[in-house]
């Protein structure tokens, strides 16, 4: 596991870029992916502490893929942004072991509070 590294999970490339910046500020190294099955080849090959990954993406579901992505070895944190931001997701996501469920849009505040909890 690489504890400078994140990969980012989401079909939006505006939402990819702007938190890319804000975690390359950090000194983060950044790699993303728009599709689930582009994402999965990037946990493999780099093995990051952090994952935000989005719900809802061209190829399934985000909430379909923790499982997955909890199945690998030195499986990263989970960090879930939604637009869709109701209960039932909120609830589906903590039993399926999500660490941190992140609102779109989101402040940079939100972010560097959410990185805090996830380094603590």
């Amino acid at each position: 596991m690489n504890n400078d590294r994140v990969v980012i999970i989401d079909d939006e490339p505006d939402i990819c870029f702007l938190l890319a910046n804000i975690l390359k500020k950090k000194k983060y190294s950044v790699d993303w992916a728009h599709n689930l099955k582009d994402g999965l080849d990037l946990l493999i090959k780099n093995k990051p502490f952090l994952v935000f990954q989005d719900i809802n993406l061209p190829d399934g579901s985000g909430l379909d893929f923790i499982q997955k992505i909890k199945m690998l070895q030195d499986a990263p944190k989970i960090a879930l942004i939604s637009a869709y931001d109701s209960d039932q997701e909120r609830n589906r996501a903590n039993e399926e072991g999500v660490d941190v469920f992140i609102s779109k849009p989101f402040a940079r505040e939100t972010i560097d509070k959410a990185l805090d909890s996830l380094n603590s």
